[in-house]
């Protein structure tokens, strides 16, 4: 059995051991130890404390003075796997074209699927491992993937493996999201029941059959698809055991939350556009409300109230939303320092909502996102920083020392 000794640890952050989303205003609270020491043995946490209740061992320690060690991040929304970029949609954003109107003359998500349909499985898979790789060495241990640049069986599909075959390689725990209802396909444009009965009854049989997915998701939004169709998929997704994740008022409010919520969706996505009374909904929902800064930032859409969210005691979680469109970087480090910048969540807020809340969104906290025994031991080991709010503070640099992933350093 391989045993790891770290001693003399400036700050072990998130310490805590429970279940269950940290909501409203306790997400300020974030469990730390002060010069401590983490024992390991394999991929598990089987001993942390602090330095005066050490036992001398004559294993070989090392030391880490100076080093905070956090949980690794959780990324519960990406579209990590996709085919190629659209940085020439960043020019027409530049140029001052909207979301919507870029998406009209064929721009979006439509331009990912044409992409996505031209390219190899196996390319695909290259493109996505090298993606996964990066975030990775930025300190994601756990990260959730959707399709919904295929928009037809054949490239749903392909997607949802290229996906399973990143599970089946990568350490990295991972969740797939079936988000076939992501836009409706050109041929489809003028006939949204023909694409919704090609998704419940051509793509989710064979998703169920292959257990390609985890989690179903539809992008709730005005031009997109309704809150009445976004629930006929979704009832349609749960005989296959799939539970909603779901992409709601992102660029309109248009009931989503409300049916989000009365479907018992796992996380409600994006809350760019939030009405007084969906906040206080959200603040009662027993779900995520899961926040994409950089989208909104990437869009220069005003960002979700984050601070109001809070207050009315939501359950907060952050995300990166890394796609090719909205958000192309699955860099946490800036969600973090994004959302204490411009959204005024305080540090502890943020790493909570990156860590222990992302694992909830997942469904893993009893083996991720926090620091604890019997946990596994997905770490960051940080260069000598003075404190918890040097991290956010100090966005342009990397702080990063190590990773950690499964009580290897990668």
């Amino acid at each position: 059995m391989a045993t790891q000794i770290f001693t003399n640890i400036s700050r072990i952050v998130n310490t805590r051991n429970h279940s269950g989303f940290i909501r409203g205003m306790d997400l300020g609270v974030l469990p730390t130890i002060e010069n401590g020491y983490i024992i390991i043995e394999n991929d598990i946490i089987v001993e942390i404390g602090k330095m005066e209740s050490f036992r001398f061992s004559k294993q070989q320690t090392a030391v880490a003075t100076h080093t905070i060690v956090l949980p690794c991040w959780c990324d519960s929304h990406t579209h990590l796997v996709f085919a190629g970029s659209r940085e020439g949609e960043f020019i027409d954003k530049i140029k001052g074209l909207s979301y919507a109107e870029i998406a009209a003359i064929g721009g979006g998500i439509l331009n990912s699927a044409k992409k996505l349909h031209d390219a190899s499985e196996d390319d695909l898979f290259i493109q996505a491992w090298k993606r996964l790789e990066e975030v990775s060495k930025l300190g994601t241990g756990a990260i959730e993937i959707k399709s919904g640049y295929g928009l037809s069986s054949h490239g749903e599909l392909k997607i949802l493996r290229v996906i399973k075959k990143l599970k089946e390689k990568s350490a990295l725990k991972i969740k797939a999201t079936f988000l076939g209802a992501h836009a409706f396909p050109t041929e489809f444009k003028e006939n949204h029941a023909g694409y919704i009965d090609c998704i419940i009854n051509e793509m989710l049989p064979v998703i169920g059959k292959e257990k390609l997915a985890d989690y179903i998701d539809v992008f709730c939004e005005r031009g997109f698809f309704s809150p009445e169709e976004m629930k006929t998929i979704c009832e349609a997704g749960r005989i296959y055991g799939l539970k909603p994740k779901l992409h709601v008022n992102q660029l309109n409010s248009i009931g989503g939350i409300e049916t989000g919520i009365s479907l018992g969706a796992l996380s409600l996505d994006h809350l760019e556009t939030l009405k007084e009374n969906e906040i206080n909904l959200l603040g009662k929902y027993e779900g995520a409300s899961t926040l994409l800064p950089s989208a909104a930032f990437f869009l220069r859409m005003p960002l979700p109230p984050a601070r109001d969210l809070i207050n009315a005691g939501a359950a907060i979680t952050l995300a990166s939303d890394y796609n090719p469109g909205s958000s192309p970087s699955g860099n946490m480090n800036f969600v973090i320092s994004l959302s204490c910048i411009q959204m005024k969540l305080l540090p502890e807020e943020a790493i909570n909502a990156v860590t222990f809340n992302g694992a909830c969104a997942m469904e893993i906290e009893n083996d991720y996102g926090s620091i604890c025994v019997g946990k596994k031991a997905n770490l960051i080991f940080t260069r000598p920083v003075p404190s918890i709010a040097y991290y956010p503070y100090s966005f342009g640099n990397n702080l990063i020392d190590k990773v950690m992933i499964h009580g290897t350093f990668i």
